[in-house]
């Protein structure tokens, strides 16, 4: 009836009127008195609402007018909350990200936290409210990720995990168990876990020799073997971050959570203090490795495609590697102090807690060693293939 009436007017009783401005076209409105005020509010499109559907909403909205109050502002006014209460996705990461940041390194401005979720979950999901997040939505989203970017897609997964806690702490009504649901339906993938390509310890002498142009980027590859600091410290190294033969690295620039790291000295060998010597001609706005223009330090891709360039396996995080090994083959190191060396917590919480050496004249006596092996000086006692005359071949193997 309501659909095969022809355009014009037509009054329901109680103040519902129908207004039809075409055959197959017309809306739903109420004619309600507010304060002895005449209101017009309407109801809907013909399309969506149905005639049980607008007596329905009509008689709600006449007991708010007669209880004094006015229907079109009511209905202003729970839409609002509605937007307030509906908590998005991406509202919520937000939060979530405000409220951790300060536990993350440089207070997250670095902005790796946040990019897993804003590359490839936000754009698709970020407009769901959350307690409507479904193991689906999170699988179809993420599992394209499975084979070709697992570690994105399991970053991806962490982080959306600690924006549903986080939620939850908020008192929302949200599925803690989504995320791990997920990642049920999105299965296993194929993809092998493979570590930083290193070269063997035995090779680095040789490598190590190549580097003698002086220029910024063999310096700086030099002091990333002798020191087996990350790239990032090394890169943004300042000449007042060095006091005599220590380097003392900025708590910001150490791969830990703010405020459970500390700065953490580095002992400098006499061949690591060559080395600086030789950058501080290079310095620019302090930074000992600049990068061409002279604005920045040298990126990170820097030392690798140096690498990639000179045909060798390796990567330059894998000369940690290569240390380690060292100090495990040739030394007779103690766990802690070798982890130490490369800046790794040794230890439970309590542990440290009591423990607060820093082992820094042990690790020096150490990394002395290692200098001596790098630059060739390594005695017997250094390097105990040092009595094989074959020991001075280096075939440049990586070792993974």
């Amino acid at each position: 009836m309501v659909k095969q009436a022809p355009a014009g007017k037509y009054g329901d009783g109680g103040g519902l009127w129908l207004i039809k401005s075409g055959k197959d076209t017309g809306s739903w409105m109420l004619r309600v008195s507010v304060h002895g005020r005449l209101k017009h509010m309407g109801l809907g499109s013909i399309a969506d609402v149905s005639l049980k559907e607008a007596r329905e909403a009509a008689e709600r909205w006449r007991k708010v007018a007669r209880a004094g109050r006015d229907p079109i502002n009511d209905r202003r006014r729970q839409k609002r909350e509605a937007a307030r209460n509906m908590h998005l996705l991406k509202d919520v990461a937000d939060d979530c990200f405000e409220a951790i940041k300060a536990t993350l390194k440089g207070d997250g401005t670095a902005g790796r936290w946040r990019t897993p979720l804003d590359l490839h979950v936000l754009p698709k999901l970020g407009k769901i409210p959350v307690a409507e997040l479904t193991q689906d939505d999170i699988k179809n989203v993420l599992r394209p990720l499975r084979d070709t970017k697992h570690e994105t897609m399991r970053k991806a997964l962490n982080r959306l995990n600690l924006v549903v806690r986080h939620a939850a702490a908020a008192g929302l009504d949200v599925d803690l168990q989504v995320v791990d649901k997920a990642r049920a339906l999105i299965g296993a993938s194929q993809h092998k876990a493979e570590n930083v390509p290193a070269m063997a310890w035995e090779d680095v002498p040789g490598f190590y020799a190549s580097l003698s142009d002086g220029s910024v980027t063999h310096l700086a590859m030099r002091l990333l073997i002798l020191t087996g600091v990350r790239s990032a410290p090394l890169r943004f190294m300042r000449e007042d971050q060095i006091d005599g033969k220590v380097w003392m690295i900025p708590a910001a620039l150490i791969k830990s959570r703010k405020g459970k790291a500390d700065d953490f000295r580095v002992p400098l060998s006499a061949e690591a203090i060559v080395v600086i010597d030789q950058a501080k001609r290079h310095a620019r706005g302090r930074y000992l490795f600049p990068n061409a223009s002279g604005k920045g330090v040298i990126s990170d891709m820097t030392l690798s495609m140096y690498m990639r360039r000179a045909k060798i396996e390796a990567r330059p995080h894998g000369f940690r590697s290569s240390l380690r090994d060292w100090l495990a083959d040739c030394t007779d190191a103690p766990h802690e102090v070798a982890e130490t060396i490369l800046g790794h917590a040794v230890g439970s919480a309590v542990t440290r807690a009591y423990l607060r050496t820093d082992f820094l004249e042990q690790r020096r006596v150490l990394l002395d060693r290692w200098a001596n092996h790098c630059n060739g000086k390594a005695t017997t006692d250094d390097n105990p293939a040092a009595d094989d005359p074959a020991s001075n071949v280096v075939p440049m193997r990586a070792r993974t």
